[in-house]
């Protein structure tokens, strides 16, 4: 089961501009986006333990998603 709100991501592709979105397009997307966020995260906590903390702050996540 996915973490993310299928109504949520149907939402941003319809912002894109799409005017009818498929289940399988949002299904896929979601896919590819816990996948994204899984890997900025590991890094972020990479980063926090490497700076001596315990909890990940913005400052990680952004310079994760740099990389």
């Amino acid at each position: 089961m996915s973490e993310l709100p299928r109504a949520a991501v149907e939402r941003l592709i319809r912002k894109a501009g799409a005017p009818r979105v498929s289940v399988t397009a949002v299904d896929a997307l979601i896919e590819i986006l816990e996948d994204i966020a899984n890997d900025i995260s590991v890094r972020a906590n990479q980063l926090a333990r490497h700076a001596g903390r315990k909890t990940v702050v913005d400052a990680d996540i952004k310079m994760a998603s740099r990389t």
